[in-house]
């Protein structure tokens, strides 16, 4: 209802019917931009066409990783992002390198947005209440968003990286082919968690300048 009350827009893409029905019996001002469909598979240009949007809400815990993971592959259309994850999910989303919690979805976030932690939402406020606390979190698209390396690599090694995360990178990225001289580089002594994510960004550079 407060979204509504803004001067933008508002779209709803709902697959369960019960909630939908709710919706435009709540908010009959909303019944025409109701879609009910599958959020991970509705292609958002059938309604965006190309246009900037945002995306917020309260997301389905199972697939809110997939969600997040949608946001990024459209962020040339998606400046700003704000939701409520499962809280060590939206922790994992914010955290920095050092971390135990510091992961693929850190990185890959963090390469394109500014991931905050806003506040924590307890399982009481809830209707049926579950068994974990919430978190909310936003995101703010990076001014200069375009990384500085083959963007589709970049992803392949922070992924190869972390599905290995307790060895160091000169053992976990060994499925790339690079020179002897690239493997004896410092960078490769360290385990995914302990990179920033322009760390990542440089080993990406040099295994594209040094690959064999």
């Amino acid at each position: 209802k407060y979204l509504l009350q803004k001067p933008t827009e508002t779209f709803v893409i709902e697959i369960d019917a019960e909630s939908v029905l709710y919706l435009q019996n709540n908010y009959p001002s909303l019944s025409q931009n109701i879609i009910s469909k599958d959020f991970l598979k509705y292609n958002l240009n059938d309604v965006f066409n190309g246009a900037s949007f945002a995306i917020i809400g309260n997301f389905p815990y199972n697939i809110s990783s997939q969600i997040l993971f949608k946001a990024i592959e459209m962020r040339n259309q998606v400046p700003e992002f704000a939701g409520m994850f499962q809280k060590e999910v939206a922790l994992r989303i914010c955290e920095k390198k050092g971390s135990k919690v510091y992961g693929i979805l850190s990185v890959l976030t963090q390469a394109f947005y500014d991931a905050d932690y806003l506040f924590t939402v307890p399982p009481t406020v809830f209707n049926p209440p579950p068994k974990v606390d919430s978190g909310v979190i936003k995101l703010t698209r990076k001014k200069n968003y375009t990384l500085p390396c083959n963007e589709k690599l970049f992803f392949s090694v922070v992924k190869t990286a972390f599905q290995q995360r307790r060895k160091t990178l000169r053992n976990s990225l060994k499925t790339f082919s690079f020179s002897n001289s690239l493997k004896e580089d410092s960078i490769f002594d360290l385990r995914p968690e302990q990179l920033s994510v322009e760390q990542f960004i440089e080993i990406t550079q040099k295994i594209a300048a040094n690959g064999v």
